[in-house]
């Protein structure tokens, strides 16, 4: 098994969560992202954060590779907490400077923004790692069939998504091997003020447009080749078949949602 776990890529194992209808995953996922914005005690953002740690550990993945997949995010939860912090209002003021100021609503809000950020992407993991693109795709397409009547075009999304998700890992990976090539010609990116760790910046994108740019024509002349016709009817080589722990997972949601609403109505 890799040792690195990257936002979109699949792991392969033989877990309770890999053995989920790829439907139930997503439902799940999406329930828990909505019941997240529900979460504003220490009670249930404590209660969420359980049920994230029990589906971790039910995906016999480790702690550690979660970690791994969270932290190219960390720059950017940083940058979104400060802006929370420095341009919020309400509570006690802690430090004021012309129209920046640090206050205790805006320290509580960042916490929160912080805590909602990481529990989304390690959930939103959990389904990728746990499913593979070609199911998560079939079961966004599946779930959606009703909005083919309003004649929405819910194959082409699907097909959207699952493109995607196969790219990401791909491009990440790219990614890292650019980096490692600058570094090994001299490129120092931890040195310098911003504007030249910007400007160290440059010699990773140019070269990752230009290969995501030829893994889009390539994909293109594969799909072409192998007859593929947007809107067409499609087959699947392999079938979603709801189970019954399918419909015991759907029922622990419901307790999970239980147990948030329990929490806000009596400790709030």
């Amino acid at each position: 098994m890799n040792s690195q776990l990257v936002f979109g890529a699949y792991i392969p194992l033989a877990s309770p969560l890999h053995r989920l209808d790829a439907r139930a995953k997503l439902l799940m996922c999406v329930w828990y992202v909505i019941a997240v914005f529900f979460a504003y005690t220490w009670w249930t953002t404590g209660w969420l954060f359980l049920a994230l740690l029990a589906a971790i550990y039910l995906s016999r993945i480790p702690v550690k590779m979660y970690w791994r997949g969270i932290r190219p995010f960390v720059w950017v939860i940083i940058i979104t907490a400060a802006f929370q912090v420095l341009f919020s209002s309400g509570g006690q003021t802690y430090w004021h400077w012309g129209w920046m100021s640090i206050t205790s609503d805006g320290l509580v809000n960042s916490l929160i923004l912080i805590y909602r950020f990481i529990v989304i992407i390690t959930a939103s993991t959990v389904l990728t790692a746990t499913t593979p693109t070609l199911q998560l795709a079939q079961a966004f397409s599946s779930l959606l069939t009703p909005l083919k009547y309003i004649h929405i075009p819910v194959d082409k999304m699907a097909l959207m998504l699952s493109i995607a998700l196969r790219f990401v890992p791909t491009i990440m990976t790219e990614m890292h091997q650019i980096i490692d090539a600058q570094k090994m010609r001299g490129m120092h990116f931890n040195q310098g003020g911003l504007l030249a760790r910007l400007h160290h910046v440059l010699p990773i994108f140019i070269p990752l447009f230009v290969d995501s740019f030829q893994h889009s024509e390539e994909l293109a002349v594969a799909m072409e080749a192998r007859g593929y016709v947007a809107g067409a009817p499609r087959t699947q080589f392999r079938q979603l078949r709801w189970k019954g722990h399918d419909t015991i997972a759907m029922v622990l949601m419901v307790a999970l949602t239980v147990g948030l609403v329990l929490l806000r109505t009596y400790l709030s």
